[in-house]
């Protein structure tokens, strides 16, 4: 089979005549393959994906923009995706990479508040997306323990029940969670998130300093994020500290981000099955009884 690399860059750039030097595969994590493509006008990031999913990579071409427009975080310009072949593909900026800076951690924090400071009227967004290969819907609702409710808890919970990787009993719990919702967390504008922000979603640039990539985006609380940094061991400390200088979380935010980190690990759960079952479930019975 013929690399459709070529393809995709015609598509792309109708009007360039592009030559390609080298391509050379890279990590592309569980779900995509990509690679790096130089060219005679400098390298770009091309990642693929068989999937029969529409528009599969449309939702991270629009995180991308939308947060590009905040001049907070760097993130990687992309340039178009598609489908050719039945392959479908986005091509973005490829960023080179180094070490951190002494203020990496700061800025990163600094950084995270400043975008967090974007808001909106309604939490959700006007398009949907993707999570791993999982379609996530954002529907818009005025309240965010709505919100968190119906577009993200109680799908994923009943979709695990059908697939036999919860019990009914789970799928009560969540729902009494969601019932306390609005006493669980504070109120808070609907902010910007990034939406998938775990350790293998940000890069150290070749100047030192953080950017993002494989964001998710959409308005929500911003726990949300704070809690996905903590799910697999946490950021530096000094990382919390400068988001908290730079735009306090409300008190108690260590103590409920356990609530915020449920939506992820059923994700996982319904991505990589049963191994994640327990952490759900003792959120479900600590939150939900």
């Amino acid at each position: 089979m013929h690399s459709p690399i070529p393809v995709i860059l015609s598509q792309v750039f109708p009007q360039e005549e592009l030559v390609i030097r080298s391509v050379n595969r890279i990590s592309g994590g569980d779900i995509n393959d990509a690679f790096m493509v130089l060219t005679n006008n400098g390298p770009f990031l091309i990642k693929t994906n068989h999937t029969s999913a529409p528009r599969f990579f449309d939702g991270e071409l629009r995180s991308l923009n939308l947060l590009a427009t905040t001049n907070t975080l760097t993130v990687p310009k992309p340039f178009g995706s598609g489908k050719v072949n039945g392959i479908q593909f986005i091509v973005m900026e490829w960023l080179n990479t180094g070490h951190p800076d002494k203020h990496f951690w700061e800025d990163f924090g600094t950084g995270l508040a400043s975008l967090h400071a974007h808001s909106n009227e309604l939490f959700g967004a006007a398009g949907d997306q993707y999570i791993g290969t999982l379609p996530q819907s954002n529907a818009q609702a005025t309240s965010w323990h709505h919100f968190y409710r119906d577009q993200r808890i109680m799908p994923l919970l009943r979709d695990a029940l059908n697939q036999g990787l919860c019990t009914r009993e789970d799928v009560t719990c969540g729902e009494r969670l969601c019932n306390h919702l609005a006493e669980l967390l504070p109120v808070e504008p609907a902010a910007l998130l990034h939406g998938d922000l775990w350790s293998g979603n940000f890069l150290i640039k070749s100047d030192g300093h953080p950017a993002l990539i494989d964001p998710a985006v959409y308005y929500g609380h911003r726990e949300m994020d704070i809690a996905m940094t903590a799910l697999f061991g946490g950021f530096d400390p000094v990382f919390y500290q400068a988001y908290n200088a730079a735009y306090p979380l409300q008190p108690g935010w260590q103590q409920r981000l356990a609530v915020s980190q449920l939506y992820p690990l059923l994700v996982h759960l319904l991505l990589f099955g049963s191994s994640y079952y327990g952490r759900v479930k003792t959120i479900l019975q600590e939150y939900g009884n």
